[in-house]
């Protein structure tokens, strides 16, 4: 180095010294920021009265960890909250060669701001090091068994650091609303994870225990949730969704998840024959059951009643029914196919004309020459859905269950707009 230089580099110094002492604010703040300012001058500003000084120090990748662990301590929490973020960046980015030399202060760092009483900084450590492979467990243990679900969520969801015995310990002691959630969707979860978040009462973390594909869930564990099932709704889809599906679990959810969610479990192209065929079975004998006046599941009465107590006349004629309820803008699918479970034939048939702009008698011929395509296509006339085609066919038409016209691994409908339009033509002629 030259004399020159190492003058200059001398003057430089001096000139940072006299700014950190007695420089303005703007001054400091751009030393503080500066990559080049020499540590020492780094540590005195760590201490310097002005908050955005010592942010800036909190920034500055080059501050001296010694000054880090004044910052961790800082009164500011802008100023923790700066530190945080830097520290849990680096930690995971530098070397193991570099870790090794600089671990004992990033550890005592990272153990203060994991412990801030501002949630804020913690909730910054929890989210950057949430994927981190290396971390440190009693950190990560810390960080999890938080009060608040903003910094206990995301280690619990994706830290690969914690083990079952620690997730099995946490969901011992009862955690915060949310964290056995955020347990049921990590990417992997094992069966004896998926024991416990099945025996807690935390309906939302049991639903998204079965909406994980991941999980591993005994046999015996499912039938116990599938006996409880049909008091959650919001379990239904995560159920038929299942993978690898027994034939047992899939025959029992057909009977008593919605028709839209019978739909597609019987779509499902992933599931063994056996699997289908016992659902298939199970959709069929449910059919066959809503189809009598006397069923449990038959909601047609109710709904009735609740028209007669309006301030609707509910005239015994199926048209006239039909008609006030269309001009009420009540005639939708549920009352048809309400009507047709509870074996009311004149209203479903009388509704469906009605939907589909057709002629009474002409719909009417379609069911008593008990048609599956004729059903189908005045179903799609009147915008109906291809699974209550499905259920008409069987309730009205009469037709047995083997020669039910049906979709085959999809809800739309199995005709050609082309061949329906000719079957409701057909129908329609001779009138």
């Amino acid at each position: 180095m030259t004399k020159q230089r190492l003058a200059n580099k001398t003057t430089d110094y001096q000139e940072a010294k006299r700014i950190a002492r007695n420089g303005d604010s703007s001054e400091r703040c751009a030393l503080a920021s500066d990559s080049e300012t020499r540590p020492e001058i780094l540590y005195y500003l760590a201490e310097d009265p002005d908050i955005e000084v010592r942010r800036r120090i909190a920034e500055n990748a080059e501050t001296p960890r010694q000054a880090d662990m004044l910052l961790a301590r800082d009164e500011s929490e802008a100023v923790r909250c700066v530190l945080a973020t830097k520290i849990s960046r680096l930690f995971p980015e530098v070397s193991a060669t570099e870790r090794n030399v600089m671990r004992r202060t990033v550890l005592d760092l990272l153990e203060l701001l994991a412990d801030d009483q501002t949630r804020h900084v913690r909730e910054l450590v929890s989210d950057a090091l949430k994927s981190a492979p290396d971390v440190p467990p009693h950190i990560v243990r810390q960080l999890a068994a938080d009060p608040y679900l903003t910094v206990c969520g995301p280690v619990l969801e994706f830290s690969p650091v914690l083990t079952e015995e620690d997730l099995l310990e946490i969901i011992s002691s009862k955690p915060v609303q949310g964290a056995l959630g955020a347990i049921s969707r990590r990417a992997s979860v094992g069966e004896l994870v998926s024991d416990a978040i099945a025996a807690t009462d935390d309906a939302d973390a049991i639903g998204d225990l079965l909406a994980n594909p991941s999980a591993q869930i005994r046999e015996e564990t499912l039938d116990g949730l599938i006996d409880s099932a049909p008091e959650f709704e919001a379990w239904h889809a995560p159920l038929v969704n299942r993978p690898k599906l027994p034939a047992k679990a899939a025959q029992r959810i057909a009977g008593f998840v919605a028709q839209s969610l019978l739909s597609k479990l019987r779509a499902r192209t992933d599931l063994e024959e056996d699997v289908l065929n016992a659902v298939e079975i199970t959709v069929n004998k449910r059919l066959s059951e809503e189809a009598k006046p006397n069923s449990q599941s038959n909601r047609w009465v109710q709904e009735s009643a609740a028209i007669e107590n309006s301030d609707v006349m509910h005239p015994a004629d199926a048209e006239q029914r039909v008609d006030t309820l269309h001009s009420q803008g009540k005639l939708n699918e549920k009352i048809i196919a309400d009507a047709a479970a509870a074996g009311d034939r004149g209203f479903a048939v009388a509704a469906l004309a009605k939907c589909a702009g057709k002629k009474l008698n002409a719909v009417d011929r379609i069911f008593q020459m008990r048609s599956s395509k004729g059903i189908v296509a005045i179903c799609w006339k009147a915008d109906l859905s291809m699974d209550l085609a499905i259920r008409l066919q069987i309730t009205v038409g009469n037709i047995a269950p083997g020669a039910v016209l049906k979709s085959v691994n999809s809800p739309d409908y199995p005709l050609s707009e082309g061949e329906m339009r000719w079957q409701l033509k057909f129908f329609e002629s001779d009138f």
